[in-house]
């Protein structure tokens, strides 16, 4: 009996992953009627949910992003269904500062389109946003690659979430972190201690199951507590029109900012990109 019991709660636990996952992937993927169906005019692209379809999409994004850390679709959508009290928090540290005031009522975005790659390229070395061009042509990466928020049921929140993805790659900057493993996972330690996400958290915490035993060793004995005391510390990294900042020198910011350089930094390979 016992066994026949456990047998069918482990069947329903199957069933629920497997019915969440269904869901995640429905609401993410669905077409054009089923947005406009519940599109309610807080901001384009949003999507109407229920609690209960937020607790569906919450737990389905988190075994998918579980199984696979890559598929950052998921991850975002974690991010967005899980994110509503931190989020809410941020935006109260950015109306109490005048920068980050200017920020919410400007709006701006960090894109391609938004960025001049040619200036930007021209400063000097060391500056911040000579500093952040090259981060982005070494890692192969680029800031157009950022997903669009669906779930968040207020425009302001939604920005707020928006802005904390493109301003990810800043903090490597910043922070003077490659994008393989072990610089992902100590970004991570930052931001879950400067932002409080649940889905910075959770990066935090299984991100260095997927590091060796030497990285693990320099992530707990140096990168992270480093990671984890300055994003106490440091100013709130949303408070910062980076726009504006390009020809500041990094050294500078990093000292406006309370940001001490990293002890270390990782080699640059493994990369990844969360």
């Amino acid at each position: 009996m016992w066994l026949r019991s456990c047998k069918s709660l482990k069947g329903k636990r199957t069933l629920f992953t497997l019915t969440s996952k269904v869901c995640v992937r429905q609401l993410c993927t669905s077409r054009v009627d089923f947005a406009h169906s519940y599109y309610d005019g807080i901001y384009p692209g949003h999507i109407h949910t229920t609690p209960f379809q937020k607790a569906l999409l919450a737990v389905g994004s988190g075994v998918a992003a579980l199984q696979d850390p890559y598929r950052h679709d998921m991850v975002a959508v974690l991010g967005e269904t899980t994110g509503q009290f931190a989020l809410l928090k941020l935006r109260d540290r950015m109306r109490n500062d005048p920068e980050g005031h200017t920020i919410l009522t400007e709006r701006p975005r960090i894109r391609l389109s938004t960025l001049d790659l040619k200036k930007m390229a021209s400063l000097p070395d060391g500056s911040f946003g000579r500093e952040y061009l090259r981060f982005l042509e070494d890692n192969k990466v680029t800031p157009d690659s950022r997903a669009e928020v669906k779930f968040v049921d207020s425009e302001e929140l939604a920005y707020i979430m928006l802005r904390y993805r493109e301003v990810h790659d800043l903090l490597h900057t910043l922070l003077g972190m490659p994008t393989n493993m072990l610089g992902e996972v100590a970004v991570k330690w930052f931001e879950a201690a400067q932002t409080g996400l649940p889905m910075c958290t959770l990066g935090a915490v299984l991100g260095p199951l997927r590091l060796n035993a030497s990285r693990l060793q320099s992530l707990f004995t140096s990168l992270g507590p480093w990671a984890v005391q300055n994003g106490r510390r440091a100013r709130c990294v949303l408070n910062v029109f980076y726009e504006r900042r390009w020809e500041q020198s990094l050294e500078e910011l990093r000292q406006e900012l309370n940001i001490e350089p990293p002890p270390v930094i990782p080699g640059a390979t493994q990369k990844s990109r969360t």
